[in-house]
């Protein structure tokens, strides 16, 4: 990921459902100058499209899979990422089996979403710093539940509390890199 850019990745099991969600409405929604976002599955597969069903969900929210791809975690993405975002805590145990020094850069989507309001900081970097250390603050059930393979009413409950926590986290940190000329 690139230097002076703020790197997002975004971690589920397959990076067909849960992570694709998150990682294309937040490249959606942040600056795109600024931010940089990916996504990885924990058994993830390579190359693959988003399941149909998540894929008609994010259609629903105005948004296209068309040319996405699935892709596996690694140590390099892990590594390369200021900010991991997980499904659940179970992915983020995942993530830091594979590269431990990412604890203090790992949440899942709900818990780092919550903490954006409790927490403050000056800068994007410094708000993951303050974030870690409030760590205590956030919600015990901090979980995104899987849809893959379930009915049309989880996968829609699944891309809503996506798209909550996506926006309150990218309005959060668009705030934080936005220039006084970005005032209206």
């Amino acid at each position: 990921m690139s230097d002076g850019v703020f790197s997002i990745l975004a971690v589920c099991t397959a990076n067909i459902c849960r992570s694709p969600l998150m990682e294309i409405l937040l490249r959606a929604r942040l600056d795109e100058t600024r931010f940089e976002v990916a996504s990885a599955g924990v058994r993830g597969w390579d190359r693959k499209p988003m399941d149909p069903a998540a894929a008609a969900e994010l259609t629903r929210l105005g948004h296209s899979a068309d040319s996405f791809e699935s892709h596996p975690i690694s140590s390099r993405l892990v590594t390369s990422a200021d900010l991991v975002l997980t499904a659940t805590r179970e992915h983020r145990s995942a993530v830091l089996a594979l590269t431990p020094q990412a604890l203090r850069r790992s949440f899942t989507l709900v818990e780092f979403a919550e903490l954006t309001d409790l927490v403050d900081a000056p800068d994007p970097r410094a708000l993951v710093a303050e974030a870690a250390m409030r760590r205590s603050l956030a919600p015990a059930d901090a979980d995104v539940k899987d849809p893959y393979r379930r009915g049309p009413d989880v996968h829609r409950a699944t891309a809503d509390q996506i798209d909550a926590a996506v926006t309150r986290i990218a309005d959060r940190l668009n705030a934080l890199v936005a220039t006084p000329q970005d005032a209206p």
